[in-house]
């Protein structure tokens, strides 16, 4: 983010965007996206065997997608602001698009992870999808189009499990990687041709100080999170990386505090509305990740164990499923009860959903129905809640901004997931029981597990109470009028 002067580019005389078609794009490429997270979930077991590789080191696989993912995430949102958020937007899914096709034509460790980290670096699309919605919807249609979009994230990881399962089963695997690069084609190519650029920029010299520090922290600390547990979380190398986190994240402030157009604002950031919303996505990004990781593992252990139910990965899919529709089912009831009650309470009433949905998997966890429908639960709370998080950030930093804040808003979520990942595993690696001769996480385990997501969501909750209150009705204070098109100079 930047505080340079906005400029604008010429709008020339083009007619403005059709509404629908413009959401239903930029929808459908975050749902693209957000593919990318469940795609190798059901080739996990036999990435091993398929790539000839360790079992540790196929598990990069998983984690070169979450660094880059992360790295790319604020760069690409203040480079969308610099140079225009719909071309960001393309090199996200042609990168995406390249990642699909090295992936695809892998059959060895290091060409997969090389795609995979190209498919991670499109993870700015959302809040780039977000971004450009407020530069071109009119305000009445805003509420409802940024929450369908920032639900696209959950809608196409829990609609392209089912999928990644029932191309793996009966088909080859590189399927998957070219299912996901012809996905990506077309959705770059609707964008190209239907959505228009943002008239908004900011102009300036992109930060690269700034992004090289922000990457190197990110990578240290993500690193140490999701490999701590096979390192030992006090080993020399796992310390380490929590120490350069630190003294690097350190620095970093430093210097965006002291350069003019930093990469990220912190004295925006730092705003009541923008540090609570934001410290709120993280803590809720923490309560999601049980669901993805208990219902599964329940659905899939074996019946020997008392309380698995013994299903494959495809009716795991299936289960799953109903959350992703339900979650875009949520996007007109967020965008209501944010125009009507404010941004603030919607956030509150969705955090206060999924940790419902937790309490109610405590006890109901024994039957196929009963995780459909707590799955669909907690997916209504984050459909609710994902719509109120941008409306909060885009009503308090300037719109020469908005990227670049919705970027780093994204990259509180998946921070938060990945701390919660990381608290899950420990959990439930220490309480276990013995089946034959393998030790699996026991039923009690994963109740822990569900009560710290249920813990997480209303502690969102608390934080997000303290956010500053907004007259029913009220325009979002803070938000800077659009230009008008007769207003905009190149």
């Amino acid at each position: 983010m930047s505080s340079a002067s906005t400029r604008t580019t010429d709008a020339g005389t083009v007619a403005p965007p059709r509404t629908n078609v413009v959401v239903s794009v930029l929808a459908m490429a975050g749902i693209v996206v957000a593919l990318m997270q469940t795609l190798v979930i059901p080739l996990i077991p036999e990435l091993p065997r398929l790539l000839d590789a360790t079992t540790s080191d196929a598990s990069w696989v998983i984690t070169a997608t979450l660094l880059s993912a992360a790295v790319a995430t604020p760069t690409v949102g203040r480079l969308g602001d610099m140079y225009g958020k719909r071309r960001m937007l393309l090199v996200s899914l042609i990168l995406l698009v390249a990642g699909s096709v090295i992936g695809a034509l892998s059959n060895t460790l290091a060409p997969m992870i090389v795609g995979r980290v190209l498919q991670g670096l499109a993870a700015g699309v959302i809040p780039l999808g977000i971004s450009i919605m407020r530069d071109e919807l009119p305000a009445e249609r805003l509420g409802a189009a940024t929450a369908l979009m920032s639900a696209s994230l959950g809608v196409g990881g829990a609609l392209g499990l089912p999928t990644a399962a029932l191309l793996a089963e009966y088909t080859d695997w590189h399927v998957l990687f070219w299912a996901s690069a012809l996905l990506g084609a077309l959705a770059a190519a609707l964008v190209f041709t239907l959505v228009p650029e943002s008239r908004v920029r900011t102009g300036g010299r992109f930060d690269l100080v700034g992004a090289i520090g922000l990457s190197i922290a990110l990578i240290c600390l993500l690193l140490a999170v999701s490999k701590g547990a096979d390192w030992g979380w006090t080993s020399g190398l796992t310390t380490t990386l929590f120490v350069v986190t630190a003294v690097v994240l350190a620095g970093w402030g430093w210097w965006e505090l002291r350069n003019r157009q930093p990469l990220v604002d912190l004295r925006t950031t730092l705003r009541r509305q923008v540090l609570l919303t934001n410290l709120a996505s993280a803590v809720f990004g923490f309560s999601m990740f049980a669901m993805s990781l208990v219902l599964p593992q329940l659905l899939q252990l074996p019946t020997a164990t008392g309380y698995g139910l013994g299903q494959p990965m495809m009716t795991v899919g299936l289960v799953m499923a109903p959350s992703g529709l339900v979650m875009m089912a949520m996007a007109p009831v967020s965008a209501r009860i944010s125009r009507l009650r404010g941004p603030r309470t919607t956030l509150m009433v969705g955090a206060v959903v999924v940790a419902a949905g937790y309490g109610l998997s405590i006890v109901l966890m024994s039957a196929l129905w009963q995780l459909m429908l707590i799955s669909s639960i907690i997916g209504a709370g984050i459909g609710i809640a994902y719509g109120a998080m941008p409306a909060l950030v885009m009503s308090a930093v300037p719109v020469s901004e908005t990227a670049a804040a919705n970027s780093l808003n994204t990259l509180m979520r998946s921070i938060g997931t990945s701390l919660s990942s990381a608290v899950a595993g420990v959990v439930l690696a220490q309480l276990t029981i013995t089946v034959g001769t393998a030790a699996v996480p026991s039923q009690n385990g994963f109740r822990v597990v569900m009560a710290i997501g249920a813990g997480a969501a209303l502690a969102a909750a608390v934080i997000a109470a303290f956010l500053p209150r907004r007259r029913p009705g009220a325009p979002p204070s803070g938000t800077p009028e659009r230009p008008a098109p007769a207003e905009v100079a190149s």
